[in-house]
């Protein structure tokens, strides 16, 4: 008979929570010396007032509790809100559950446009798997010109492990990584067994023992909002602020934006990073280098029109030039480096 993948993972997420508490966490005397970290089965189950075997039956994927207990055995496990929200959606009783096999997520024109019009901050849109549907000019500025990757491989969790410019990018890389890992953990809780997210999965468990590692934990997170410090290659440390939006249309379809508390260096450089404009010129930290126009700032160097040597290192695009010398902070970026080689500098 084949398990519900609701129930089997709803008992291996209990599993793991109940490996993170000790006997003294919830009330209990420690005992003897355990060969296993974690409250035992039977602990759990003494304190949520069930008996052994119809907590093991749970927790083996073999029983479907009813969502009263599972209250109960949120409140034995010490659950927070997120993880009494993925519980409450593995546990959801449904005689025909949505499947997302066939679904191909896309952002409408709508929504695009939307994005394009955010000139001066930064946003991309996030689907199932962590998907990268659409982005902005300055995201791609900030992180990368998505575009050039294949539709099935520009997902925000693979480009973390794969790409060695994104761990360069992050100063808190595994905190970053280990925050989308719970993010994909959470939303798959409708899809368990869905095909692409299983692919994703054995893809990157199979690269990384890091992720192996941190997916068998069981940790859950809602996207909701926070902090990020990015080390960017040309203007240097950023500290950017996002949030989340829900799109209308499709619940599932994210819309992350990211600001720079206003008049800091970090609001200043998305400022140099975007397009220019005529009421609010560039701020000038360092001479020439107001001038530039990146994008975006992983991209390959084919990207750029035309590579000119000066008596300062020069890159064009679009016919706007971006003069350097030692004083800006993407002085030691490929791109800058590339520059300088070419002048023997």
């Amino acid at each position: 008979m084949t398990r519900d993948p609701h129930l089997n993972e709803l008992g291996e997420f209990l599993k793991a929570r109940r490996a993170e508490l000790s006997p003294s966490d919830v009330g209990l005397r420690g005992g003897e010396r355990r060969r296993v970290r974690g409250l035992r089965r039977e602990e759990v189950a003494l304190l949520a007032a069930i008996s052994t075997e119809y907590y093991t039956r749970i927790e083996q994927g073999r029983l479907q509790a009813s969502a009263p207990l599972l209250d109960e055995i949120s409140q034995v496990l010490r659950l927070n809100e997120a993880q009494r929200i993925y519980l409450a959606e593995l546990a959801a009783k449904q005689t025909v559950r949505p499947s997302a096999s066939g679904d191909r997520q896309q952002v409408d024109t709508q929504l695009q446009r939307m994005l394009d019009d955010l000139t001066a901050t930064p946003a991309f849109v996030i689907g199932r798997r962590t998907d990268i549907l659409g982005w902005n000019q300055l995201a791609a500025a900030v992180w990368t010109d998505f575009g050039r990757y294949p539709e099935q491989e520009r997902v925000f969790l693979r480009l973390l492990f794969t790409e060695p410019w994104m761990r360069e990018l992050y100063a808190d890389w595994e905190e970053v990584t280990r925050l989308a890992i719970a993010h994909l953990r959470m939303e798959s809780a409708r899809y368990p067994g869905e095909p692409r997210l299983a692919a994703l999965v054995e893809e990157l468990s199979a690269r990384d023992a890091q992720f192996r590692q941190w997916w068998t934990e069981h940790d859950v997170a809602m996207r909701d909002k926070g902090t990020k410090k990015l080390r960017h290659p040309v203007v240097g440390e950023l500290t950017l602020d996002w949030n989340t939006l829900t799109c209308g249309t499709d619940p599932e379809q994210h819309i992350i934006v990211w600001n720079a508390e206003p008049g800091s260096p970090s609001h200043d450089a998305l400022r140099l990073l975007g397009p220019p404009t005529r009421s609010q010129p560039r701020p000038t930290p360092s001479g020439e280098y107001s001038r530039q126009t990146i994008l975006p700032a992983h991209s390959d160097v084919s990207s750029w029109s035309r590579l000119r040597v000066s008596r300062r290192p020069v890159l064009t695009r679009g016919g706007t030039d971006l003069s350097l010398d030692k004083s800006c902070p993407g002085w030691n970026s490929p791109l800058c480096g590339l520059a300088r080689r070419r002048q023997g500098r």
